[in-house]
């Protein structure tokens, strides 16, 4: 009973979402119009509309093309970062899991406190290096300090380290080079860690807001996460319908990579 509740609480927002993208806006206004400043009293919401419309919908796919110009903005944004998190991240795990060095430890340590460092913390000396560069307000301004996250190099280490040194001895015995141990070995046994880590790197780059909002000004580029923080409250319809369609990806990649996204947070959660 216990996990019901919970199971529900959590799903409330999802559910409530889905009701106000079907409201058509006398039914948002009669609701929320103590909080859109329409009416008095207090708030009050019903979980299925009482007058079920596609409004907000066709208003959003067919009067709003700023929407789709943000989309593609946030799915450029959200490859880009994780093409290069995984080009990069994977020969560094790898050499982090596999190959013995001095200060290994305290690389290993270095990256698990950049880790732990929120964005606040890394935004002023990232911003003075970007302007230097002369890349604010373009999109590589987002790209560029994300490539180098350590959060997809810490998950993916904890898989390959799993690996037997008895699987990786055999194969260089058989003539295997360093770079066809990685690619023949190392990839194929650490797959569900590259997977789990290529998950989590998605789902916090399609939400990213803080670094689109401070590094990007241009309208034209910022991500989907930004429409809706732009959106009115007298659109709370449409507003809705953005929060539904900007669910839909990141709820795809959740449902077919799920059992690997619980193997990464679990490897994750494991002291070294």
């Amino acid at each position: 009973m216990i996990l019901i509740v919970l199971a529900a609480a959590i799903c409330f927002p999802v559910v409530f979402m889905l009701g106000g993208a079907l409201m058509p806006d006398w039914e948002l206004t009669e609701y929320l119009g103590a909080v859109l400043g329409n009416a008095e009293g207090m708030a009050s919401w019903s979980l299925l509309p009482r007058a079920p419309t596609l409004e907000p919908v066709v208003e959003l796919l067919m009067d709003s093309p700023q929407y789709f110009v943000m989309f593609w903005n946030s799915m450029k944004l959200s490859l880009c970062i994780l093409a290069e998190q995984l080009l990069f991240g994977m020969p560094s795990a790898w050499a982090l899991a596999q190959y013995s060095f001095p200060g290994q430890k305290a690389v290993l340590l270095l990256y698990i406190i950049l880790m732990l460092m929120p964005f606040q913390v890394l935004m002023l000396p990232e911003y003075l290096v970007l302007n230097r560069l002369n890349l604010l307000d373009t999109h590589l301004a987002v790209i560029l300090p994300s490539v180098f996250s350590t959060f997809p190099v810490f998950i993916m280490y904890r898989f390959f380290y799993e690996i037997p040194n008895a699987v990786v001895e055999a194969a260089q015995i058989d003539g295997a080079g360093e770079w066809q141990t990685f690619l023949r070995i190392g990839i194929p046994l650490g797959a569900p860690g590259i997977v789990s880590a290529a998950l989590l790197g998605f789902l916090e780059s399609w939400n990213m807001i803080e670094q689109p909002m401070t590094f990007l000004k241009t309208e034209s580029l910022w991500p989907l996460s930004l429409f809706l923080s732009e959106i009115g409250l007298d659109e709370a319809g449409m507003g809705f319908a953005a929060a539904v369609f900007m669910l839909i990806p990141a709820l795809l990649l959740f449902l077919c990579g799920q059992d690997y996204l619980e193997q990464g947070i679990a490897a994750a959660a494991v002291k070294e």
